[in-house]
Order: structure tokens, then sequence, then C-alpha cells
């Protein structure tokens, strides 16, 4: 990795060879970091539409409010509220309204996930805690693997409301409108780049051409 712009550099030591272990599992470090994907996916898109509720059509420069600096999201997501929400056909509000409350029901626990500390618990070790101070108070959230799950799944499908809210016959129409598209997993395999192989296991092929996992070799002895 290369360092960032204007990093003093740093000359290397053996003490460099020892790193802090933050003792989560491939799959709660995993659905961590799609959690944190999802939410910046999900603030991206909520200020881009907001930014577009702007009229830009005079040709005086326009002003937009402190807000819009982003550097609260919860600036944005108010603003979101009053001049996206707020302004649509009933239907439509109907569904973004529904996303709105579920963000802001899951903040909490997106500040916790990405500003805390990460624990587990010595009575049980495949319970983990994230404790954050913040101002006078020490707050704890405990999670398992279902949690972060669920919480994953819970913003992938805000993440497709908000773009699409209305549904299955607008994602069609609009890919019917992109035309030719290739997933970024489907392009590396495409490309000979396979992504993730570190992640899957191996695949191999049996006499008859069926590809099977090592799992399903080690059931049939």
């Amino acid at each position: 990795m290369k360092p960032a712009p204007n990093a003093p550099k740093t000359k290397k030591n053996d003490d460099d060879f020892y790193k802090f272990d933050v003792e989560l599992t491939a799959q709660e470090t995993y659905l961590i970091g799609n959690i944190v994907a999802q939410w910046g996916a999900l603030e991206h898109e909520i200020f881009n539409q907001t930014l577009l509720s702007f009229d830009n059509s005079v040709d005086e420069i326009m002003v937009l409010p402190k807000e819009m600096n982003n550097l609260q999201f919860t600036g944005v997501l108010g603003l979101w509220k009053s001049r996206v929400i707020d302004k649509v056909k009933p239907a439509i509000a109907r569904v973004l309204q529904q996303q709105y409350d579920r963000i802001v029901a899951l903040k909490d626990y997106r500040n916790a996930l990405v500003h805390g500390m990460w624990n587990w618990s010595k009575a049980d070790p495949r319970k983990i805690s994230v404790t954050r101070i913040r101002k006078k108070e020490i707050n704890t959230t405990h999670f398992t693997v279902d949690d972060l799950s669920d919480f994953a799944d819970r913003l992938a499908t805000i993440n497709f409301k908000i773009r699409l809210p209305r549904g299955r016959k607008e994602l069609a129409l609009t890919l019917a409108k992109q035309g030719f598209h290739i997933s970024r997993m489907g392009a590396g395999l495409f490309m000979g780049l396979p992504l993730d192989e570190d992640l899957l296991q191996h695949i191999s092929s049996t006499d008859d051409g069926v590809t099977r996992t090592d799992s399903d070799a080690q059931q049939d002895g």
C-alpha cells in the first residue's frame, strides 16, 4: 500500500513486526466491512438526491445550506426528508419515509460499530461487544454474527429502496434502459482475474465434469 500523500516518512524498526489484533473472526470482519460499505453507499445516494433537489436553472451562483458541507450525515438526512421525501408523490413518499425511519433507528448501531472498541465475552466467545465513549456516557452494544448479518441485510434493502422506491417494475425498466451490464465478480471471471479466491473453497471437478466443493468431497469419503 502506498503511503498517504504528505505523510511523514517513518523508519521501520523491529517493533513493526508486531500488530494489534482486534480478535474478530473472518465472518465478523466480512460482515462489519459489508455494513460499512452499505452505509457509505446509503450516505452517498442520499447526498446526491438532496443535492439534485436544489434548483440550478438560474444563472446566479447558488449558495447551498451548511448541511451540504456533509460534515454530519444527520444534517443531510434532515434535508433529504424535507426536500425529497416531502416533495414526491404519496406512493413514493411512503416508501422513502419507511427507509428514513429505518435509517434513524439504525444510526446509533452504525455509529457504535464504526467508532467503538471491539471486545468479546469471556463467558461466551461467540458474543462480541463494542464500547463507545460519547460525551460523558459509556455505551456498550452487543452483537452476534446473526445480528451483524441482519444489519447488513437491512442496509442492502434500504439501499435498494431509496434508489428504486417503485420496486421490481422500476428495476426492470432501469435495467432495460441501461442495457448490457456485467457485475464486478463477472468481469473478474471473464478477464481471468477471479476475486475472493482466498475466501472461496477450492472447486474440483469429478470424473463426469460436475464440480463440487472440498467439503462435498470430504462428506463423500
